[in-house]
């Protein structure tokens, strides 16, 4: 008998597998949070139109969310083997293989689980550890403070004779250098105690403050096609975001959306998108507007089921519309061979071409990417370039794809040309 009770434990499990935030499994199943968060509390029974959403963008089959345990093994099982090196294991006698050994069967299954589990925590915890700036500032305002402590108590400690105005300046140095050393030491604490807070939220920065703003609205802002009156709304909202890096942040994003609202108005700009692969260039052309502003606006298309990322000329990345399949690094640099580095090379040059994801899951992109340069400063200031790119899920095709990871700390393709450090993934796994 159907557990449907259940189904919402189900949608949940899965969605943690798959790494994905309810917000995103929200969106692709054209459903709010809201209502997915109480499904996954089991406290709303799904079926219907709603259960083939989810299941369709949780990649399974609609009946392994109702049928119970068996179904979701033999989802987790098919998800292994989908990873698995060849020899490639026998999919097909799936079925065969639980009614035979259930408890091999059983073990493979939460080892599958949990090694997902293990390879998100590794990449969260790397690109922290290792890329987190506001981290990193902390620690070297502790180490200078603590040297200069140090060094002062050093010439207190060792000068028997040292005339009294000198002394009463050492003194003074050593209070102020311990007043620092312990704002430094409350600010970290701070930091770390909140980092759990912030990590379930997934948020680590400011600038996935800014992001986490944006997910909150479903990336749909139709304040912005209201003038006036609606801007002043969102930046009265974005003025309520925790840390003022992330209100200034929101304040610029705001500023640069309302332009492209103005030149590129959202339902005009829907209607001339049609169904398909949207094409930046002739968009840009229909507007008369530039062909990175079209992908900042695609990325707040309502419904939309593509991704959008920008980069300065640095290659950091200071915009970032996810994707499902497509991780995106949170700190760390990105992969060297994405196509929008390589538009980042040759400004006003369109690149396109099919990418693979080293992941788990492979999943297939078509990616659209262009590189602009603005002078901000006038005719004879510096010249600032900034590159975007469109990522569009695409079924499998025979077509060749190009091999692309997240960030080459937590790459699992060990031959890559473009590697610049090891990875910290199992370092047996096949390319």
């Amino acid at each position: 008998m159907p557990m449907t009770a259940l189904t919402g434990s189900r949608v949940r499990e899965r969605r943690l597998l798959l790494g994905m935030r309810q917000g995103e499994l929200a969106e692709a199943a054209g459903i709010s949070a809201s209502y997915l968060n109480l499904i996954e509390h089991n406290r709303r029974r799904v079926a219907g139109e709603v259960l083939l959403r989810l299941a369709a963008a949780l990649d399974l089959k609609p009946d392994v969310l109702s049928e119970g345990a068996e179904g979701v093994l033999v989802a987790d099982l098919r998800d292994a083997a989908a990873g698995a090196s060849a020899p490639m294991p026998e999919v097909d006698r799936i079925e065969d293989f639980i009614g035979r050994f259930p408890g091999w069967a059983g073990l493979i299954s939460a080892q599958h689980r949990r090694l997902g589990s293990l390879e998100r925590s590794v990449a969260a915890l790397s690109d922290r550890m290792a890329h987190d700036p506001h981290l990193s500032a902390a620690l070297h305002e502790l180490l200078s403070a603590l040297s200069s402590v140090r060094s002062t108590a050093a010439i207190l400690a060792e000068s028997e004779e040292i005339e009294p105005h000198w002394r009463a300046r050492f003194h003074a140095n050593l209070h102020a250098d311990s007043e620092r050393l312990a704002a430094g030491a409350e600010t970290l604490v701070a930091y770390l105690d909140a980092a759990g807070e912030a990590e379930a939220a997934g948020l680590a920065a400011p600038q996935e403050e800014l992001e986490a703003w944006l997910a909150a609205h479903d990336w749909q802002m139709p304040e912005l096609e209201q003038g006036a009156a609606g801007l002043a709304r969102l930046r009265e909202e974005a003025g309520q975001l925790a840390s003022s890096v992330a209100r200034a942040l929101a304040a610029d994003w705001l500023r640069i959306a309302a332009e492209d609202a103005k030149r590129l108005p959202m339902e005009a700009f829907k209607t001339a998108i049609g169904p398909g692969l949207p094409d930046p260039a002739q968009l840009a052309q229909s507007f008369g507007a530039d062909i990175v502003a079209v992908f900042r606006r695609l990325a707040l298309v309502p419904g939309a089921r593509w991704g959008v990322v920008a980069c300065d000329a640095s290659g950091t990345l200071t915009f970032r519309r996810p994707v499902e399949g497509f991780p995106l690094p949170r700190f760390a640099a990105a992969c060297p061979l994405w196509p929008l580095y390589r538009a980042l090379g040759r400004p006003m040059t369109p690149i396109t071409g099919l990418i693979e994801m080293a992941s788990r899951r492979t999943r297939r992109f078509r990616a659209l990417a262009f590189a602009a340069p603005r002078l901000t400063g006038g005719f004879g200031g510096p010249e600032v370039v900034e590159a975007a790119m469109l990522l569009v899920p695409v079924e499998a095709t025979s077509e060749p794809a190009l091999p692309v990871g997240t960030t080459c700390r937590i790459c699992p393709r060990i031959g890559c040309a473009a590697r610049r450090e090891p990875s910290l993934m199992d370092e047996g796994r096949s390319e």
